[in-house]
Parts: C-alpha cells; structure tokens; sequence
C-alpha cells in the first residue's frame, strides 16, 4: 500500500502503454468527459488516438471493466457504468477522483466509510495487540510528532493507521486500507506544506493517545479516540476547501 500517496507526492507514476490507456481512459470517465451512460469512440478510433495496437486496447478495457467502469455489448458498443457499480475501493478509481478534485462531499462519504470501521478496529487492536505492536504504534505517533516535513507527517499518519488495522488481526479491516490513503492524499492536496510545531505536538498527542488506550487493552478508549481523531480531521479538511472556495 502507500501507492496513491507517493504519487500524490512525488506527483507522477510509472506508465507501461496499457496504464497510460487505462489512466487516461479512467480519468476522462471519472471526470464527465464521457458521462455515465455514453458509449465510448470505437476501438479503431481508441488505438489511434493512443498509438497503441488492438491488443493492448483490449487489455487496458478489460481492465477498466474490471474496475466497473465500463460495459461491452454487441452491436452497442462500450458504454460507461453507472457510478453505483464503480469501485471505489480501488486505487485507481481513488486516484482518478482526487485529481479530479476533491470536494465536501466526497470528503463526508470518505470519512463516514472511515468511522464505519476504523474506531472499531482500534477496539480489536485494543483487545489483540501484544507488547511489541503497542511500542511500535507509540513509535509511528512519535514519528508524526517529529516528522520534519509535511510529506513526512503524512507519511506517518498513513503508517499509523494501517498499523492499527494490522494490529486488530482481521484481513479484511486492512484490506480496506485504500480508504485511509484516499483521505490522507486528500488532506496532503489541501494542506499547507508548512506545518506550525504546536500542530504536529497536537496530532502526534492524539495519535499517541490511540496508541496507549491499545497498549493498556482499553477497546472503548481506543475507538472513541480514534473517532475524534477521524472527525478532528474532517472538520479540518472542510475548513479548508471553504476556505479555498471549493
């Protein structure tokens, strides 16, 4: 994982021909240029516009079907889903609506999915986390405390809660990971780059609270910390996209 945020970082991404059909594709898809219901040009006229063969076409589109994105019908063509058969715990869907732009409601429904299950897989971590994984989560919220740059704080957020979905020992809660990292590369696109000292003593203090409710076995502690946390940097992240009008 951490794959949406180091691009969003680093601000770009390795493209083989098939990725840069499937990218582009996707993005023109996510952002309206071809809205739901439409059929998309033909595959002669795709190949073309891309200078890639009927091969590597046809790999890119199932791959978009894949994502739900799309659908072949005979004698139709290929038309584009409705949004309700996206998959929006795929990382590239994920990327391709935050470069789209990010806004208030995306934000709410990102974090009404975090609420729905991180502060309970703090609970679970509370409950089966040993020594060693508590002293390792009270690192990762030092690191957020001390992390030099912006880029750095980010990155260890991100490391700290896959931690607690790891810690909770349920696959299924860290394959849902994607989730935390859209947020996260959503918080880094609307943040300052400079963060003042006594914001990184906050968000370090309340990570580390999360940590310490885990190490001394609190479930109620742990979830209940975590949900601030979730909600503490929603409201934020909303302040911020009024503030830039958005």
């Amino acid at each position: 994982m951490m794959g949406l945020l180091e691009t969003a970082i680093s601000g770009s991404a390795r493209r083989t021909s098939h990725s840069h059909v499937v990218n582009e594709l996707g993005k023109a898809i996510i952002g309206g240029t071809y809205p739901v219901g439409s059929i998309l040009p033909g595959d002669s006229e795709l190949a073309a516009r891309f200078h890639v063969s009927r091969t590597v076409l046809r790999e890119a589109m199932k791959t978009l079907s894949a994502k739900g994105l799309i659908v072949a019908r005979a004698r139709i063509g290929t038309r584009v889903t409705e949004r309700s058969e996206w998959n929006l715990f795929d990382a590239d869907v994920l990327t391709w609506h935050l470069e789209r732009g990010v806004d208030r409601t995306f934000l709410v429904h990102l974090s009404e999915m975090r609420l729905s299950f991180e502060p309970y897989a703090a609970g679970l971590a509370a409950e089966r986390a040993g020594p060693e994984t508590a002293r390792r989560l009270l690192r990762l919220a030092g690191d957020m405390a001390s992390a030099p740059s912006h880029e750095e704080l980010i990155l260890a957020d991100l490391r700290f809660h896959l931690a607690v979905l790891q810690a909770s020992e349920n696959p299924f809660m860290y394959g849902v990971g994607t989730l935390i990292e859209a947020a996260l590369v959503a918080a880094f696109g609307l943040s300052s780059p400079n963060v003042p000292s006594r914001e990184l003593e906050r968000i370090g203090a309340s990570h580390k609270a999360i940590a310490e409710a885990i190490a001394r076995g609190d479930a109620e502690a742990a979830s209940k910390t975590m949900r601030e946390v979730i909600l503490t940097g929603r409201a934020q992240a909303l302040d911020r996209i009024d503030e830039k009008g958005g």
